[in-house]
């Protein structure tokens, strides 16, 4: 794995891309790095921020509850776990719950028992049509607990 520490330039473009996705304020950064894992994205650290870049997707790392929770959210039933946990996208009927969402925006997926976050991803549609609709894939996985990043993650040092 190689990690490299980023320019005030790179690094300048990169918060610019998370305050746009994300929509949420983050801590002002100085050092941030960069931990290439594999031909689909990077893993970025900075000072209180772990985040998974893929193309041009930045999301929040699984790790990082306090960010976690500023994001909208679906709940999932017991036998869509497994799944998710495997990279599968989130199905209808597996959602128990929603929060409010656009098509498009970062989405985590929390069990709904121990209330853990199992992944984040992209909705593929708003959570109103997501609510009236019976089946169809609601949340495409990006990011999810036992993954590349999540195992990579584990070997950078800060």
């Amino acid at each position: 794995m190689k990690s490299n520490l980023i320019s005030k330039s790179e690094t300048s473009k990169i918060l610019e891309q998370i305050k746009s996705q994300w929509k949420i304020e983050l801590p002002k950064q100085k050092n941030i790095k960069t931990h290439d894992v594999n031909e689909k994205g990077v893993i970025i650290t900075g000072d209180g921020i772990t985040a998974v870049k893929i193309g041009e997707s930045i999301l929040p790392f699984l790790d990082d509850i306090e960010v976690l929770e500023k994001f909208p959210y679906v709940k999932v039933d017991m036998g869509a776990i497994k799944f998710v946990c495997n990279g599968a996208n989130v199905m209808r009927p597996g959602i128990t719950k929603f929060s409010d969402f656009e098509s498009g925006e970062l989405v985590c997926v929390i069990e709904d028992s121990q209330n853990k976050f199992l992944a984040v991803g992209k909705a593929e549609m708003s959570s109103k049509d997501a609510k009236a609709a019976s089946n169809g894939e609601v949340i495409k996985n990006m990011h999810y607990i036992s993954d590349d990043f999540w195992e990579t993650k584990k070997e950078i040092k800060d």
